[in-house]
């Protein structure tokens, strides 16, 4: 069964946030997605200083079945991305919500109100 923290928001294409200092926060992908990919064996993350809006394909996680795009649940400015699952890709499967992807600068913070709770993410679901 999946694991779906209640400190976290999530969106329907399985992308979680965490709020991080000041209009900073962390994505990646939730525990139910890394299990549907299997084994990840790449991760293209996207450039710094990129500005996303909600809801577009800015990385790439590819697994021994197949390539996804991830998708920024916020706008705003990349700002981090976490260079370490280049070489080590797997790690999102080990742990997915401690293995974030990428940090945004948020541009409108109340994009997070419209963000799915625990329970929704779970019981849209059926975890």
């Amino acid at each position: 069964m999946s694991n779906t923290p209640d400190d976290l928001k999530y969106v329907s294409s399985h992308e979680w946030v965490k709020s991080e200092e000041g209009d900073v926060v962390s994505v990646g992908i939730s525990d139910f997605a890394q299990e549907q990919l299997g084994d990840i064996v790449f991760i293209e993350l996207p450039n710094l200083g990129r500005v996303v809006n909600a809801g577009e394909s800015c990385a790439v996680v590819e697994s021994v079945k197949a390539a996804s795009d991830i998708y920024s649940p916020v706008s705003g400015e990349i700002v981090e991305v976490n260079a370490a699952l280049s070489d080590s890709p797997e790690w999102v499967n080990e742990d997915s919500y401690a293995n974030w992807l990428f940090r945004v600068r948020l541009s409108d913070p109340q994009e997070l109100d419209t963000l799915l709770t625990a329970d929704q993410y779970s019981a849209l679901n059926n975890l």
